[in-house]
């Protein structure tokens, strides 16, 4: 995979927990709909099963059944397998014992001109963060009762 850093967009990275050992494969339509719009390209895809006692495993799409990882195995030839090993075993401690975790890295490629746009102007990202759903949720609500309060 060749990239023009001049032309590249922001990277996140996510691990998906799901509880018990079984993937299904169920995140891969929306997030092919995602490529095929054009709004990411997937850079690192790998999938983690740990055991109750801690241990784990990592695998990647080829290593597992269709039953498990679906449709994300089409991403396995455009990887540029970003994540380390120390990368990887950092995330895994993320993931509860008995759980299956999917970790994602992807580039934001709908935000790959602004990006340019900045760097074009001397700027550089210098912090960048993420707010869970579950607290834009209790804002809102919290917001809403004051709202009614206040009537």
């Amino acid at each position: 995979m060749t990239v023009n850093i001049d032309e590249l967009g922001p990277v996140d990275w996510i691990v998906v927990e799901f509880p018990g050992s079984k993937l299904t494969g169920e995140i891969a339509p929306i997030l092919h709909d995602f490529v095929d719009r054009g709004l990411i390209r997937v850079l690192d895809l790998l999938f983690v099963k740990r055991d109750e006692d801690g241990g784990y495993e990592v695998f990647e799409a080829t290593d597992l059944d269709d039953s498990e990882v679906g449709e994300l195995r089409r991403f396995e030839t455009q990887l540029a397998m970003l994540l380390s090993e120390q990368d990887v075993e950092d995330l895994v401690e993320t993931v509860e014992p008995g759980s299956s975790a999917a970790v994602l890295v992807w580039e934001n490629l709908w935000a790959a001109p602004f990006g340019t746009a900045v760097r074009h102007a001397g700027g550089q990202l210098v912090a960048s963060g993420r707010i869970p759903i579950q607290a834009v949720i209790a804002a809102i609500e919290a917001d809403a009762e004051e709202s009614d309060e206040g009537e």
